[in-house]
């Protein structure tokens, strides 16, 4: 197995970030952890191109790259299998200004349906929501995405 490369967009509202909830088994447990919207760069693709896909793939919408953040190496373990990514990390807004009023939104991968929410940044912070990838949280402590 090898790293696997991919990109994330943190879209900020007031307080809030937008993010993906899941469920299941992850490195820390098992129960709801949350994700921003991104996924994995393809052969021959950027990583700013590969962002400007997944939001419309996975959100049906259009945002634009206000900035690159940083990169986060992010190993780790879940049962025996050990994964490995590499993440490019960028700030990102809505095109349509009022997709900030919506208050959920359908993420479609494949065959799996999952939903994007506003959570407030704080529940991130005093681990009260579980955030990946490993390292993101202490980037928000850092007040990186102003």
């Amino acid at each position: 197995m090898y790293p696997r490369a991919n990109t994330l967009g943190l879209i900020i509202k007031d307080n809030q970030i937008l993010l993906e909830e899941q469920e299941g088994k992850h490195s820390k447990g098992i129960g709801h952890y949350y994700r921003p919207i991104g996924g994995t760069i393809e052969l021959g693709e950027r990583s700013n191109e590969t962002l400007l896909r997944e939001f419309n793939e996975e959100l049906g919408v259009e945002v634009v790259i206000k900035k690159y953040i940083t990169c986060l190496e992010n190993i780790f373990k879940i049962d025996e299998n050990i994964g490995h990514e590499i993440t490019q990390i960028y700030l990102v807004d809505f095109k349509d200004n009022n997709l900030y009023q919506k208050e959920c939104f359908t993420v479609v991968e494949g065959y799996k349906t999952t939903y994007a929410k506003w959570v407030l940044k704080e529940e991130i912070i005093s681990g009260d929501k579980i955030l990946y990838p490993n390292g993101l949280t202490e980037l928000l402590k850092e007040e990186v995405f102003r």
